[in-house]
């Protein structure tokens, strides 16, 4: 789920080594929109403890854009985008189904399992390669494989906001106070980035 298309996965071959050698990992890589202008959003995380800085996401910008010069991937004029995964993130890997055991979350599978593909309920770590989730109205914990599935993302959540709040304490930086956030290149975005760092490439 790091990456959704062929194109997404060609460009994750191309980040990851750069984002490792860096000390982050890639938790997801998209290139959307259309042929006019399109955008490259990467969201990346320290190996160490799952939080990232605007001065790291800075660093990586700058180097992802190196690599991609170098290798032209994308054709045309795209934006480039690295920014954390926010608040109410994409879980991508099996590891961040232990890391967010206990909260929230919203599932979604590439198939039918028991007449449904849509889950939400509460994330109970995992057990071998599947994904243990204690769904809304169920009393057993149910297991579905991580490799059936298309989409899932923290909700958010009282217990979420609560835990965005100590990463910010952590960082030194001030409280929510409830205001709209600036949401310019390099700034912190409230629901869904910590962080940004912008760039354009034109192949003119």
């Amino acid at each position: 789920m790091r990456a959704k298309t062929a194109e997404d996965r060609a460009l994750l071959e191309l980040i990851d080594p750069v984002a490792e050698s860096l000390g982050l990992a890639v938790v997801r890589v998209r290139l959307m929109g259309g042929t006019l202008r399109r955008r490259l959003q990467i969201m990346a995380e320290r190996q160490a403890d799952h939080d990232i800085s605007v001065e790291e996401c800075a660093r990586l910008s700058r180097a992802v854009s190196e690599v991609l010069d170098a290798a032209d991937p994308i054709a045309g004029e795209y934006l480039l985008e690295v920014s954390s995964p926010g608040i109410d993130r994409p879980l991508t890997r099996l590891i961040d189904f232990s890391l967010f055991e206990g909260y929230e979350a919203r599932l979604e599978t590439d198939r039918m399992v028991e007449g449904r593909k849509r889950f939400k309920g509460i994330v109970a770590g995992t057990e071998g390669e599947n994904v243990a989730i204690d769904l809304d109205g169920e009393d057993e914990t149910a297991l579905i494989p991580f490799a059936w599935l298309a989409d899932a993302k923290l909700v958010l959540t009282d217990e979420l906001l609560k835990r965005g709040a100590a990463l910010r304490a952590a960082r030194g930086e001030p409280e929510d106070d409830g205001l709209p956030q600036d949401t310019s290149e390099g700034a912190p975005d409230a629901e869904n980035s910590d962080s940004t760092q912008d760039s354009t490439k034109d192949d003119a």
